[in-house]
């Protein structure tokens, strides 16, 4: 597919402006990789190999109104057999421009990925190492779940990712969707000026010349550029990205006025329409092709020479061959009536972009306004308890040795994890003692808790009971990574258990008050269930009366609790 497109004019201008693009979005910031010039990417080199037939001004012979319209700075074109010959003109380029620990980019045309960039430049700053070797891996995007497994391979548990991560692994012999090369290891990795076609030579070089080499999976997708429908969806991202005047037609083509266009369509030269013929992008028609009436394409290419016949549907495929055999193609739209094709990296992002959040707009009161209210309410707070802050954190450490605050990671807004900040209340050390408790646990689900807890020291006691232990989560509010009313802050470890509710309740802040809070009933055996019922109804419910509500409860609650100390 990939020779295909780079045949044809039309398609190989898409090609090389969106892998352009793509290499841009993926190796990050100047300050990250100083290979970067004004352009981005910096005069790219295209190697292409030499027996792909190419039409003639396919390939770096385009004028200069067709290099603006599809490229977005000037290259050079590499011709190889088997190695590709670097020049002396490219080298002497590399070391004219490039500092010695800058990143050169060799990227696989074949693929086109989409990786978390930010998270890609914090792994090349700190990385110790010669060659990066770098693959899009859709299974550390965030918001997917892991199975974890035992070493006998039984199911241990789920691990939700929030974020897009990534993980160190061996070397292979294939090559990687993009490898980063130090500029003063670049000369080291040739072969007599030949950059090697074969990536396990790559490896050999590596080892002969003591260079460091990792390879590494970071959360993103690849389109298979060789597939037909990694192709078909790279162009039509491609063509979204093109202005209005790209669609321009050739004086060459004739369109009858009575055929239809719906979104961008690419005509190539001598494009011939009948009347009634319907295209519907994003969709590339190329040189020579020739539509007859009634046809209708839908989201799709169709390459040059290429003749569709009378009444012919065409939808979601590429058509390469002018002697295509339209009769199997027919039997293709009956067999998938009603059914859409989506490609590995559509899934990928629907899965990623669909979930059980809730949105609100941006000047609502869950968005904007409650903010503004949890910041004004959170300064107040921490002026009224500021003198008293030395007195308590005294207090902590003459109960018992340890710090004045304890910091418990917690899942705030989205899954993203934050330092949930408390006056200590506990003996140090008390998270591995609660697992030998565990057993004494009175309550159900992941949550821990029980009477006359002997981790809790007695000042920790009194804090408790009063609530003041939770002063210093004023902080988080003032910061954004709470809300004074909200969800219940759970660790990572509690969320995994509840997943079909997990999602509502993280699209909001946490509160260091909310619904549950006020409403649980403490019945053995049922305070998982009414964490998860509470939780979600006032995600579901959430506004100012409801968060007034919870804010006069608790008010009420604090002061009967600390009456009580007494």
């Amino acid at each position: 597919m990939l020779r295909f497109a780079l045949a044809d004019k039309l398609v190989a201008g898409i090609i090389h402006n969106g892998l352009s693009r793509s290499l841009c979005r993926n190796i990050g910031k100047r300050s990250v990789l100083p290979v970067m010039e004004k352009s981005c990417p910096a005069n790219p080199i295209y190697a292409i190999p030499e027996n792909w037939e190419t039409t003639p001004d396919t390939i770096g012979q385009q004028d200069k109104a067709q290099r603006q319209r599809f490229f977005n700075s000037e290259y050079n074109i590499i011709r190889y057999s088997e190695n590709v010959q670097i020049t002396s003109d490219i080298i002497k380029r590399i070391e004219r421009k490039n500092n010695p620990d800058s990143w050169l980019v060799v990227s696989n045309g074949r693929f086109a990925t989409q990786i978390n960039n930010e998270l890609l430049g914090n792994i090349l700053t700190d990385i110790r190492a010669d060659i990066v070797a770098v693959n899009a891996e859709p299974e550390l995007l965030g918001t997917r779940e892991k199975t974890r497994l035992t070493t006998e391979g039984n199911i241990a548990g789920f691990r939700r990712l929030y974020t897009d991560s990534f993980e160190f692994v061996p070397n292979r012999n294939d090559w990687p969707h993009h490898l980063f090369i130090k500029a003063r290891a670049f000369k080291k990795l040739l072969n007599d000026n030949n950059l090697p076609e074969s990536f396990s030579t790559i490896i050999n070089n590596c080892q002969s010349n003591t260079l460091i080499l990792r390879t590494v999976n970071i959360g993103g997708t690849a389109m298979d550029l060789d597939m037909e429908n990694g192709l078909l969806d790279f162009c039509k991202t491609a063509l979204l990205t093109l202005k209005k005047s790209d669609f321009d037609f050739h004086n060459s083509n004739k369109t009858s006025k009575d055929s239809r266009f719906i979104g961008k369509v690419l005509l190539g030269e001598n494009v011939h329409i009948d009347p009634n013929v319907i295209i519907a992008g994003p969709a590339i028609i190329c040189r020579n092709v020739h539509i007859e009436s009634g046809a209708v394409i839908n989201s799709s290419i169709i390459g040059p020479e290429v003749h569709v016949p009378q009444n012919q549907i065409v939808n979601n495929c590429i058509i390469t061959d002018a002697q295509y055999d339209w009769k199997n193609q027919a039997r293709k739209n009956i067999g998938s009536s009603g059914h859409t094709v989506c490609s590995e990296h559509d899934i990928t992002r629907q899965m990623s972009s669909n979930g059980t959040n809730r949105n609100w707009p941006f000047f609502s009161y869950a968005r904007c306004f409650k903010r503004i209210t949890d910041c004004l309410i959170a300064i107040i707070v921490l002026i009224l308890f500021a003198p008293l802050i030395p007195f308590i954190a005294l207090a902590i450490k003459l109960n018992s040795p340890g710090p004045v605050f304890f910091k418990d990671k917690r899942q705030g807004l989205h899954g993203k994890e934050f330092n949930c900040l408390k006056f200590r209340t506990m003996v140090t050390g008390a998270d591995k003692i609660q697992e030998k408790l565990r057993f004494v646990s009175q309550v159900d689900g992941p949550q821990f808790k029980m009477t006359n807890d002997p981790r809790i020291s007695a000042v920790g006691r009194f804090l408790r009971e009063t609530y003041i232990d939770e002063i210093p989560q004023f902080f988080n509010v003032l910061i954004g990574q709470m809300s004074v009313v909200g969800p219940r802050p759970s660790p990572e470890s509690e969320n995994t258990l509840c997943p079909f509710w997990r999602d509502a309740r993280l699209s909001v802040r946490p509160g260091i008050t909310g619904l549950w809070q006020i409403c649980r009933t403490r019945i053995p055996m049922k305070d998982f269930q009414e964490w998860i019922r509470y939780d979600t109804e006032y995600v579901r419910n959430l506004s100012l009366k409801t968060d007034l509500w919870i804010c006069w409860q608790t008010t009420k609650k604090l002061v009967d609790n600390f009456i009580n100390q007494f």
